[in-house]
């Protein structure tokens, strides 16, 4: 059953975290608790999403924490001159753009994923840090409109960002589920030899599919501004080791094949609660970060096993 229906365990260990929670600082779980915890894991999630689709074909995508940086730091230096509608619309041009040239990279040059998307992640840093140094007297500032949909919530339960994510979860879940191209990327990752003898053209695949992760990290980036009320070229890089292991922990094979965006959303869930566990007990920054690192590995092995042997 834990095989077939990986969610399982993953909602089950949410629940001991849960639990956990309460112990540490009685009384902090209630609605509003969790509704924090719920608007925190939304950009993790989407992020982690790219990473899901990628790793589905064997790949990986490092460049999802510099793009995703980048479309909410162009959008915040275009919103004072153009405005937000083109700010948004340039920033998504960028972010499909970075991620065409790694899907040909991939899928028509044979680049691993690993170095090309890590290429990627220094070139969109370089270009936006070029920007800037040319946008520094500009006073770049998050819109107001991305700080109400990143942070605020409705009735102090339900987090707006909500109005984004759920549509953009809904979308990723029809199409790897219910879509002839859904298929495709899981037969790439089971078997790439069989996929191309019969007839299954990778590399156009592989181009949806990146331009697509870069897109989900810009969509990403904008929510995390919101969050943050920060404008930054290096605002995302912290959560990009997070998103692979919130995939990871998902049930999503980083062989290929297996998995898929239901299991991460949960598994963006359980590290923002883990996070929140290790800030409610006041260890500092350093041991947190050792911390965080060690629980992930326990919960990812301890997942594995439970739906190994299951």
């Amino acid at each position: 059953m834990f095989r077939e229906r990986p969610i399982v365990p993953l909602l089950g260990i949410l629940a001991i975290l849960v639990v956990v929670s309460e112990l540490v600082r009685p009384g902090i779980v209630s609605p509003s608790w969790a509704g924090v915890m719920v608007r925190a894991s939304i950009p993790l999630a989407i992020i982690a999403g790219s990473q899901t689709i990628t790793m589905l074909t064997g790949g990986i995508d490092l460049s999802v924490g510099a793009v995703a940086s980048m479309s909410g730091f162009l959008v915040a230096t275009l919103v004072g001159g153009p405005g937000l509608g083109v700010g948004i619309l340039v920033a998504l041009a960028a972010a499909a753009a970075a991620g065409l040239i790694s899907g040909i990279g991939v899928g028509v040059f044979r680049v691993h994923p690993l170095i090309m998307t890590l290429g990627m992640s220094l070139v969109v840093l370089g270009l936006a840090n070029v920007w800037q140094i040319e946008m520094v007297q500009t006073g770049a500032g998050v819109p107001p409109e991305f700080r109400q949909l990143g942070s605020n919530m409705f009735l102090g339960i339900i987090p707006l960002s909500l109005i984004v994510f759920i549509p953009l979860a809904a979308l990723v879940l029809w199409c790897l589920n219910r879509t002839g191209y859904g298929r495709l990327v899981y037969a790439i990752g089971d078997n790439p030899v069989a996929s191309r003898l019969a007839g299954v053209k990778s590399w156009q695949v592989l181009i949806v599919l990146y331009v697509t992760s870069a897109v989900l990290a810009g969509v990403a980036g904008f929510l995390y501004s919101g969050l943050t009320n920060v404008a930054s070229v290096t605002l995302v890089e912290s959560d990009l080791l997070p998103s692979v292991a919130a995939a990871v922990i998902g049930g999503t094979s980083i062989l290929g094949g297996r998995g898929g965006y239901g299991g991460t959303i949960i598994g963006a869930l359980i590290l923002t609660v883990i996070s929140s566990i290790l800030s409610s007990l006041g260890y500092p920054e350093a041991l947190r970060q050792i911390l965080f690192g060690a629980i992930i590995v326990i919960v990812a092995a301890a997942y594995a096993r439970i739906t190994i042997e299951s």
